[in-house]
């Protein structure tokens, strides 16, 4: 029997599990730990580009109700080597060490230049990033605020988790008002970004989640853009063997 070598890296974003339902986030995340078990064939790194989760809150003795199947499948890679990344995005923010100790998970807040094969990329989930969104950009640090955070962990959990999920639910995904179009590389906020990062640094990709709208876009030569889109309505994903990348779908 041919053994396979374990040297793919696959990249995933914006699940919101637990959005807009019970019933149809369930099927999403049955549907993810699925395509889990797929890539555990030959996946050596995992990337999550954040918004796993609609709402995510580490208490320190208390764990949201919900999600055990991504939970125990992500925790049973983990332990059979494979590498799992975690880009933290705006609706899991508040995920701090759980992850880390309990499923082995690297974690990162901000976007990183990481070297894969003999490419580089710049990885992260996008919120926040290039000109523009300035309320999002302050609503998001006063979320950021330790002391913020400190207070709401001071909620009973039955409270805290139903007014984030109050919150949460405000979203484009959770309240159904869903139109992702493009607009042009000159209204992507990313887009421009990337470009402007490219000024200074050559980079093989640009891989980034919370636009919910899958993108390839080359943006110079020997650069792509690469936006993972949603699983809520679609399921994308990408893949990178090593000398290529594919931005693919799941059926």
């Amino acid at each position: 029997m041919t053994e396979i070598t374990k040297t793919k890296v696959y990249f995933a974003s914006d699940l919101h599990l637990g959005a807009p339902d019970y019933a149809s986030s369930l099927v999403r995340e049955k549907a993810f730990v699925q395509w889990l078990d797929m890539i555990s064939k030959d996946a050596s790194d995992l990337y999550l580009l954040g918004d796993i989760f609609d709402m995510w809150f580490d208490f320190k003795r208390v764990v949201p109700r919900g999600y055990v199947r991504l939970l125990g499948k992500l925790a049973e890679l983990s332990d059979a080597g494979l590498q799992i990344h975690y880009f933290i995005g705006n609706h899991d923010m508040w995920t701090f060490d759980y992850f880390e100790k309990e499923l082995g998970v690297i974690m990162y807040r901000e976007p990183q230049e990481i070297a894969l094969g003999n490419k580089t990329f710049m990885i992260g989930h996008g919120d926040g990033l290039g000109s523009g969104d300035t309320s999002y950009k302050f609503i998001k640090r006063i979320f950021a605020g330790k002391f913020n955070q400190w207070l709401f962990a001071r909620l009973h959990p039955n409270f805290g988790l139903w007014l984030a999920g109050f919150l949460s639910r405000r979203s484009r995904i959770a309240n159904g008002n869903y139109d992702e179009q493009f607009h042009g590389e000159d209204k992507e906020s990313l887009v421009q970004y990337c470009k402007k990062r490219l000024a200074t640094k050559h980079y093989d990709y640009f891989i980034f989640g919370h636009r919910h709208l899958k993108m390839e876009i080359q943006i110079a030569d020997n650069s792509t853009y690469i936006n993972l889109g949603e699983w809520v309505n679609n399921k994308p994903y990408a893949v990178f063997d090593g000398e290529e990348l594919q931005l693919l779908e799941f059926e």
